[in-house]
């Protein structure tokens, strides 16, 4: 089920990567899209049907759609504050704790994030960059085969703490029924957010794109999803910004013969769980530790609740890389730029810096990918599919804006203006000259 390979053989499969957006449609989605439109199409096509649909008659689509899709009749489309505060009783009170504790522990982190907000004398005047909120943020939440509360604190707390006054939340129906699972609803409460939406998938997407009666339209649009949520984002960027285009949760753990391979074990097992495309991958020197967490992971998985789901993702998308030693554990790593980077290692200093494309960074093994699921404190939001290379995570800055401040003094404009002119000259851009031009008559 977990295979060990040799550093070519997994360059040339696991550590490959492909775009998940046009990889191979799995046949259980052709199946589906086959059971909701009634005829063969891709995903995109489908998407695109969903998103034109709510743009046309938004309200009614949404939940005519719903019931294709989920087998929900979903009425009303919005749960209000009421009904988000009593849901906080209804779940554990341990729960409840958990949920606040991770709430203040991501709202503390993100409140250290700096805004980099400034203005200089120094060039003739005043230049500068203003940073400011955003207005309106739509965070949708997957639901997918269980509730994820967590995602929903992720989301909505750094876009309150970059100060957007308009936070819109959408996720998709109980699996058991029209309701949204009590632990979504008091995560929102918990976040201090006063409504949220009932839609799923492609349908939120474009509810928050384009608005209807009861959804509104926003600005932005972030949060992960599956493979529909995540076209209907990419189809609609330039209506509206988003985030970034989240494929399948991945983790790469680099280890040495000091690492723990009953933790090990677990660490990837843990994230193997999520899905059948998940990716759980160990890079490392010492083939007694590759070949102790190889009888670990066969001896955890069989008391997991997601075996099977688990045993997919392994076999196809995970495996353990033997390397020629610490550096080039640490050289694939940051080629394969994965969107969780944990280091189980003696010296994790050491191998920090030689690790510049990881989403986040887990260092020791007691700083272990789950707890930054959960509570650590940074968003869990983070960039998949090897965009760790140029993307972050998701973070307070998704949620503001540049403006950049030009007020230049007389002296400073009298001197560049006959510089403006030459360029705009030189770029056959006559009227731009003569604007320049007139300013120094």
């Amino acid at each position: 089920m977990f295979k060990i390979y040799t550093t070519k053989e997994a360059s040339a499969t696991i550590l490959q990567r492909d775009n998940a957006l046009d990889a191979e449609v799995p046949e259980g989605i052709r199946n589906s899209i086959r059971r909701v439109f009634g005829e063969d199409l891709t995903p995109e096509a489908a998407v695109s049907r969903l998103l034109a649909d709510v743009r046309a008659r938004g309200d009614e689509a949404l939940r005519e759609w719903s019931q294709r899709i989920d087998g929900v009749e979903v009425n009303p489309l919005l749960v209000g504050k009421k009904e988000l505060a009593t849901a906080v009783s209804r779940i554990p009170p341990d729960l409840a704790h958990a949920l606040q504790v991770a709430a203040d522990r991501v709202r503390q982190f993100h409140d250290h994030q700096p805004i980099p907000q400034w203005t200089t004398g120094e060039m003739g005047g005043i230049l500068g960059q203003r940073f400011t909120p955003i207005q309106r943020a739509g965070v949708y939440v997957p639901g997918g085969t269980a509730p994820l509360p967590s995602s929903l604190l992720m989301s909505v707390i750094p876009a309150q703490v970059a100060g957007v006054p308009e936070i819109s939340v959408a996720t998709p129906p109980g699996k058991t029924g029209a309701a949204v699972p009590d632990i979504i609803l008091a995560a929102a409460a918990i976040a201090g957010i006063d409504t949220l939406y009932v839609a799923g998938g492609a349908l939120a997407i474009a509810a928050f794109a384009f608005g209807t009666e009861t959804i509104p339209k926003v600005d932005k649009i972030v949060g992960p999803g599956n493979l529909f949520t995540t076209l209907a984002k990419r189809q609609v960027y330039g209506i509206v910004g988003i985030d970034g285009l989240y494929g399948p949760t991945e983790t790469v753990v680099v280890a040495d013969d000091s690492a723990d391979p009953a933790w090990v074990a677990a660490d990837l097992l843990a994230q193997a769980e999520h899905d059948l495309l998940a990716t759980a991958i160990l890079l490392t020197p010492s083939r007694p530790l590759a070949e102790a967490v190889q009888v670990e992971v066969g001896k955890q998985v069989e008391t997991l609740s997601r075996a099977d789901i688990i045993s997919v993702s392994l076999t196809h998308n995970g495996g353990i890389v033997l390397t020629a030693d610490l550096d080039e554990a640490c050289q694939l790593a940051s080629d394969f730029a994965a969107e969780h980077t944990c280091l189980a290692v003696k010296d994790s200093e050491g191998c920090i810096g030689k690790i510049p494309n990881a989403g986040g960074l887990f260092i020791g093994e007691r700083s272990f990918e789950v707890l930054g699921d959960y509570v650590a404190g940074p968003s869990h939001v983070m960039p998949t599919g090897g965009t760790a290379r140029f993307a972050s995570p998701l973070n307070v800055l998704d949620f503001m804006k540049i403006s950049s401040i030009i007020h230049l003094d007389d002296a400073t404009s009298a001197q560049l203006s006959p510089l403006a002119a030459r360029i705009a000259y030189a770029e056959q851009l006559s009227a731009h000259a003569n604007a320049a031009v007139k300013r120094m008559e």
